[in-house]
């Protein structure tokens, strides 16, 4: 049991040495996570516009339902 385990835990090891890290080793600082924190920002920036987006769309909605129930009660 433990021998599986060992064995999985050095393909995992294996594995993550391919994979592409979005950092650039070879830096130092802050410069090192430019790539990482470029993207992060893209997220965030996206996320607050598309928030905005649906915001803008319930506000719509609601005074279009208000002004549809509105005009319903006009004939009673």
């Amino acid at each position: 049991m433990f021998g599986n385990f060992g064995k999985y835990l050095g393909e995992v090891r294996a594995e993550l040495h391919k994979a592409t890290w979005p950092w650039e080793p070879k830096e130092r600082g802050i410069k090192k996570y430019r790539q990482l924190i470029d993207s992060t920002v893209v997220v965030l920036v996206a996320s607050l516009l598309l928030g905005a987006y649906v915001a803008f769309c319930d506000i719509v909605m609601v005074y279009v339902l208000k002004a549809l129930t509105w005009l319903g009660t006009l004939g009673k």
